[in-house]
């Protein structure tokens, strides 16, 4: 072991090197990057905001009930309902806004990626590695990065949660369209269609319940970087959980924790039911 720390490779000097390099070269991108996040983030965080409780309690559990069935949906109308009695409606709003934001942004990007790794075997050969590292990485680890280009507060949050929460869309995704049964391309094919047209009228229709299960895969990762988020300024109810850690209020912590179950189940009953294309009773 002491011959081979002799010639220790200077991984982390590398990677300090990179991020610096990256903030003298693109610092002025960065900060636009920021600013428009920011502002995509302010006004998802004002339109949830501006709707009034009961209005936005109800239509969500309408939203559950219609995609996943009548249980599902009362659930969801209790469990909403609970979090407003806690007071915790707000930091749920910020949260709710965090998720979204960085869920748009895995779907804009990752969505486009997994199509790409599924009709090109070279993409997938070079993502694997990548999604491979993005998926065992420790969530806190991207947390420097994020604060050191893009400073503290809801953006570097957005910024981490999209890295952590972006693999699974673009494994199921790829997964998805690969698994499509041949013979229907094949039939596709035989009646004229192009390769695109396969791809977009036949591929990613009969992947979409696979390709949804990615998005929901997705979105609990996202919800699972809450309270590490909260660490750097990004607020809502992991701020909560994190206040409740560190002054020792146990009560105070347990209750946004359920806060962040209740949404956690209410956006995996949505996200489930859209993918079976059929209300469960």
């Amino acid at each position: 072991m002491t011959g081979l720390s002799a010639f220790r490779i200077p991984v982390g000097r590398w990677s300090e090197e990179a991020v610096n390099f990256l903030l003298d070269r693109y610092d002025g991108a960065f900060h636009h990057v920021s600013s428009g996040l920011y502002i995509v983030i302010s006004a998802l965080q004002h339109g949830l905001a501006a709707v009034p409780v009961p209005v936005a309690i109800l239509v969500l559990a309408l939203l559950t009930w219609w995609s996943a069935g009548t249980r599902a949906g009362i659930f969801a109308l209790a469990g909403l309902a609970l979090i407003a009695n806690m007071g915790l409606w707000g930091p749920t709003m910020v949260t709710l806004a965090l998720v979204l934001c960085a869920e748009l942004i895995v779907f804009a990007i990752g969505f486009p990626l997994g199509i790409l790794s599924a009709v090109s075997r070279r993409a997938e050969r070079t993502l694997r590695p990548l999604l491979d590292l993005m998926q065992t990485m420790p969530a806190f680890v991207y947390l420097i990065p994020a604060v050191m280009l893009f400073g503290l507060g809801l953006v570097p949050g957005v910024i981490a949660t999209f890295i952590f929460a972006i693999p699974p869309l673009i494994r199921l995704t790829s997964l998805g369209i690969r698994q499509v049964p041949h013979d229907l391309i094949e039939a596709a094919e035989a009646f004229g269609a192009t390769p695109a047209q396969t791809l977009w009228k036949v591929r990613i229709p009969m992947a979409m319940p696979t390709i949804l299960a990615g998005l929901n895969q997705s979105i609990m990762l996202a919800l699972s970087m809450v309270v590490i988020a909260a660490m750097i300024g990004a607020g809502g109810l992991g701020k909560n959980v994190l206040e409740g850690i560190t002054r020792l209020e146990i009560g105070a912590g347990f209750e946004a924790g359920l806060a962040v179950v209740i949404v956690a189940i209410v956006l995996d009953r949505i996200t489930q039911g859209l993918g079976h294309g059929k209300r469960r009773r």
